[in-house]
């Protein structure tokens, strides 16, 4: 998860999804363990967190966020040149979690909006700060 002023995501020279205020690019990795109880625990958690301007939440000054299926945060390079992303769900699996994530956000109340799950995705963003944080349940 990232504080940005601003984010777009584009597939195929189209724009899918973008932010343009501050609030936070979310890069979500779903991993085999993971359940719809995490799904809503962490859309709780990142609409709570207090890492904007004045420790404040999205949640508190309606910040918008920008979610992004990535499979690739998973990705083990410890051994060899190349890396593996066994431990990244399926996509089967991780897409209906990650749309858990994007429901149970817009259910708080969230701005959201989206990348497109699977695609070749092109990310731009500004990073305030730089602020970036890794969140696990």
């Amino acid at each position: 998860m990232q504080r940005v002023s601003e984010a777009r995501v584009v597939v195929d020279d189209e724009v899918v999804g973008r932010i343009d205020r501050p609030g936070l690019c979310v890069l979500v990795g779903v991993t085999h363990t993971d359940t719809d109880d995490v799904a809503t625990r962490m859309a709780t958690k990142i609409h709570e967190l207090r890492i904007l301007r004045g420790e404040k939440s999205a949640a508190e000054v309606g910040a918008p966020l920008l979610v992004v299926s990535q499979f690739t945060l998973y990705g083990d390079a410890r051994k060899g040149r190349r890396p593996t992303w066994n431990a990244a769900a399926p996509g089967p699996v991780a897409e209906p979690l990650v749309q858990r994530l994007v429901a149970a956000l817009r259910a708080r109340g969230a701005e959201v909006a989206t990348g497109s799950f699977g695609a070749d995705m092109a990310l731009w963003l500004v990073n305030d700060g730089p602020v970036t944080l890794l969140l696990e349940m």
